[in-house]
């Protein structure tokens, strides 16, 4: 099956996480801007999340540029991502209405370890189909970010026990890592055409 069904799909999903997010902000019952401080936590919560959403968006339309056919196994592997997509919601919720409490920030940090996780599987299952010497593997080349990543979501989420600001500063600076754009794939998309 050609790739375009799945990144259809990937597109209505990613859309809708997005949407439930956003329907989870109510605004202030005040109409002066203090009446704002009361939800800037879960505005916080809110933007971190979609920053994230829209990062594994923007991967996910980068790697399907290289990968023309799917198979079985890599139809199961991005469910389990967009599984994984769907729990953030949720966590951004809890963590917005709870944003200085160790659970809910550290429950943040495994539902964005999750689909880091998660993502490794889906690369490692294009890259087995396609072989080592793939415009994919080409590209991502040592994956010095993805093998980081994990690592520092979990430093946060121990570390959300300790200090939630700590935990919650890894997180921010993790989605500015990946906010930088990868340039990786384009180059060699460009150079298989």
């Amino acid at each position: 099956m050609g790739s375009e069904r799945l990144t259809a799909f990937t597109d209505g999903v990613i859309a809708v996480i997005i949407t439930i997010m956003v329907l989870d902000l109510r605004a202030p019952a005040s109409i002066s801007l203090a009446g704002l401080l009361p939800v800037g936590p879960k505005l916080l919560a809110y933007a971190l999340s979609f920053i994230y959403v829209a990062i594994y968006w923007n991967n996910h339309h980068h790697f399907f540029q290289l990968v023309p056919r799917v198979s079985g196994v890599l139809l199961w592997a991005n469910l389990n991502l967009l599984f994984w997509l769907s729990l953030i919601p949720f966590a951004t919720s809890w963590m917005g209405e709870h944003p200085f409490a160790a659970i809910p920030t550290a429950t943040y940090g495994v539902s964005l370890l999750m689909p880091a996780l998660s993502w490794a599987l889906m690369q490692g299952a294009i890259m087995a189909t396609q072989g080592k010497d793939s415009p994919l593997a080409r590209a991502i080349g040592r994956d010095r970010k993805g093998r980081l990543t994990p690592l520092l979501y979990l430093a946060g989420i121990a570390l959300a026990f300790l200090s939630t600001a700590v935990a919650q500063l890894i997180y921010a600076v993790v989605a500015m890592i990946w906010l930088v754009p990868d340039r990786r794939i384009e180059a060699v998309f460009r150079a298989t055409e």
